[in-house]
């Protein structure tokens, strides 16, 4: 089966971007574009890449990228949604403080690191629709 959701990792935490990138890489109907690790580059692949879905943390460093103004998370979704409006944005954090904030931003889902893996796998592959999860 060829892939069929084209997905964007984005945390600062270089082991949670790899432990994500090999469980969707595990999943044929999932194509791994890229990943990254603040704001300034998330803007960047997703111009690149043009990736169905941006699965991002919303506290990640803001480390300077050339010619990139420095952006944080919910920036970065705002940034997403106004130059990209059909990629889809699936916020997994920590905190479930971040929610109303991810949701106002223009998330489309929010899921707290430690919800199931298909829990995950579910969100990423339904199209534009919005979702919440606590575990």
């Amino acid at each position: 089966m060829e892939p069929c959701v084209r997905v964007l990792i984005a945390d600062d935490e270089v082991h949670i971007r790899q432990g994500l990138q090999a469980l969707l890489s595990a999943w044929p109907e999932v194509e791994v574009m890229g990943m990254s690790a603040n704001g300034p580059e998330v803007v960047l692949q997703v111009e690149k890449w043009q990736p169905d879905v941006a699965l991002l943390d919303i506290p990640m460093s803001v480390a300077a990228v050339s010619g990139a103004e420095a952006i944080e998370g919910l920036e970065t979704i705002r940034v997403i949604k106004r130059r990209w409006p059909r990629v889809k944005i699936v916020v997994l954090t920590m905190y479930t403080a971040h929610r109303a904030l991810a949701l106002a931003a223009g998330a489309d889902a929010f899921l707290l690191k430690g919800c199931t893996a298909e829990v995950l796998r579910d969100t990423l592959l339904q199209p534009g629709q919005a979702a919440t999860s606590s575990k």
